[in-house]
C-alpha cells in the first residue's frame, strides 16, 4: 500500500486518542482516523503507561489492549535494529521511551505523532499532536 501515511503514536498521542481525542489537533485527529493512514503504537507506550500509572503520575485505561484492538492500532515490537538505532541517536532527549520511539520511527520510515518539541531536534518525520 504505497503512499499510505504511516503514523507512530507517542505515548501522549496514544493516550489522547483513546481517552481525550478532543485534545488532539483537528488535522492530526483526522489523519489518525483516516482510512489512508496506517496507525501504530509502540510496545514502549503500554510499558511507559504502566510505569507512570504505578507511580500515580497518570491514569491509564485498564482495558488498553481491548481499546487498541477496537481502534485497530497494532503494537510495534522492539527489534534489535531499533535498539541499535537508539545507540546511534544524538543525546538531544534524555527520556528512554521517547528515544526508542524516535528510533522506531526512523527505522520503520514512520511519522511520529507527538507533542514533545524536543523530539524535533532529531531527523524524524513529525506530526504535531496538539
Amino acid at each position: 500500500m504505497e503512499g499510505r501515511l504511516r503514523l507512530l503514536l507517542d505515548t501522549n498521542a496514544l493516550l489522547w486518542s483513546l481517552m481525550r481525542p478532543d485534545k488532539l489537533r483537528r488535522t492530526t485527529a483526522d489523519a489518525i482516523q483516516s482510512e489512508e493512514s496506517s496507525v501504530w503504537a509502540s510496545v514502549v507506550s503500554p510499558w511507559e503507561l504502566a510505569i507512570k500509572a504505578s507511580h500515580g503520575k497518570l491514569q491509564a485505561p485498564d482495558d488498553l489492549g481491548s481499546r487498541l484492538r477496537e481502534m485497530r492500532i497494532p503494537l510495534l515490537p522492539i527489534s534489535l535494529r531499533h535498539t541499535e538505532a537508539v545507540a546511534a541517536l544524538p543525546h538531544h532527549h534524555g527520556d528512554p521511551f521517547d528515544r526508542m520511539l524516535v528510533a522506531q520511527a526512523q527505522v520503520e520510515g514512520m511519522t511520529l505523532v507527538t507533542s514533545d518539541r524536543e523530539i524535533a531536534q532529531y531527523r524524524v518525520s513529525l506530526l504535531p499532536a496538539i
